[in-house]
């Protein structure tokens, strides 16, 4: 080509170039160029189009104020749960007949004449202020009060506070073990394999708690290992369902028939394939079963089928302190807030995992 070439407003030389040497030698300046419809452009979120799915999750949740308050509620309960016992100065299994029954007493605090140890009794001739630390006592301090036989209701709060915790971990464990795995194979096979497995699902699930329970304690000794032992038996049935429910909607969709075509084996498809996309249910679905189980073991305890004396565990306070009710209800308040806290707070948590997971919930 014969010609000059005008290029970002220099003149190139005259002689004959090659194709490659004319698209080598192009240059653009800032200002040959410029975006249509620019304005719309600036107004693209680009943090947003860049967020992966769990950053977006947890933005979603951290709106969710009833969540988050949960999880701090939670953690501060778990770390009482772990360094409570160690502060009051007693065991809980610390007796002192001579201290039985003793209001809520807190150093600082009862100079405000708050929590001094004092409480209300009815006698024949009406209510009257009662206070037991006497001057030989004026350096107790029972920050819960005491039982009736002269145990640090703190102290036992708390350790009743971790078997909870124990059986929630527990809960959530078998959950994702047998529940998950039960109901991610059932579901995958289907035909016969799923009959079989659902119809032995509907015997299990047949069977009331109460009676498993009932039933192991004739073979086993009652404490954690019985409660346990039927959580085991009876507590994956929901996860199970929740699984296979999840299975039977997506072991048709493109990515595992590509996944099986390419010759995977059913192992990978099943937890390499398909776990992922369903994770967040089943996580969801784990923290509902959580306030289920710690409410199954205070049950349990309170009808004295839970943990032997002189373990603490809440249902075993708040079955001790509905006996003293009407004439000590404080024995019954601590116990009573802390289990009701646990079961709110793991509910309201596990609301504002799904809310925060589920892709519908997404604005925009």
């Amino acid at each position: 080509m014969n010609k000059a070439v005008t290029l970002g407003g220099e003149i190139a030389s005259t002689r004959k170039l090659s194709v490659e040497e004319y698209l080598d030698s192009i240059t653009f300046e800032e200002d040959d160029f410029e975006f249509d419809n620019s304005e719309f452009i600036s107004r693209i979120d680009a943090d947003y189009i860049s967020r992966s799915h769990w950053k977006d999750a947890l933005i979603r949740f951290k709106k969710n104020k009833g969540a988050v308050f949960s999880v701090i509620c939670i953690l501060v309960i778990i770390l009482f749960a772990v360094f409570g016992p160690m502060m009051s100065g007693y065991t809980y299994d610390q007796q002192d007949i001579n201290n039985q029954n003793m209001a809520p007493r807190i150093p600082v605090i009862e100079n405000t004449g708050f929590f001094d140890g004092s409480e209300k009794m009815l006698s024949s001739t009406g209510t009257k202020l009662v206070n037991k630390y006497t001057k030989d006592k004026i350096d107790i301090f029972y920050w819960f009060g005491s039982d009736s036989l002269g145990r640090d209701i703190w102290t036992r709060t708390w350790i009743g506070t971790r078997i909870s915790l124990f059986i929630a971990l527990i809960a959530v464990f078998i959950d994702m073990v047998l529940g998950l795995s039960y109901g991610l194979i059932s579901g995958y096979f289907g035909g016969r394999v799923d009959m079989v497995m659902q119809r032995i699902v509907e015997v299990v699930n047949s069977i009331p708690t109460l009676v498993v329970v009932t039933l192991l304690m004739i073979i086993l000794q009652p404490g954690l290992s019985s409660i346990i032992l039927s959580l085991i038996i009876t507590g994956w049935i929901g996860m199970s369902r929740i699984a296979r429910a999840e299975m039977l909607k997506l072991k048709e969709e493109e990515f595992v028939l590509a996944s099986r075509t390419l010759g995977a084996k059913s192992f990978r498809i099943i937890f390499k394939e398909i776990f992922p996309n369903i994770f967040g249910q089943l996580i969801t679905q784990t923290m509902f079963s959580i306030p289920h189980a710690i409410f199954t073991e205070a049950f349990l305890a309170f009808i004295g089928l839970g943990v032997p004396q002189p373990m603490a565990s809440l249902g075993s306070m708040i079955s001790d302190g509905y006996k003293n009710f009407t004439t000590h209800p404080y024995m019954i308040i601590s116990p009573l807030i802390v289990m009701a806290l646990l079961m709110l707070c793991f509910t309201m948590f596990a609301d504002g995992l799904r809310d925060a997971l589920d892709p519908k919930m997404k604005e925009g």
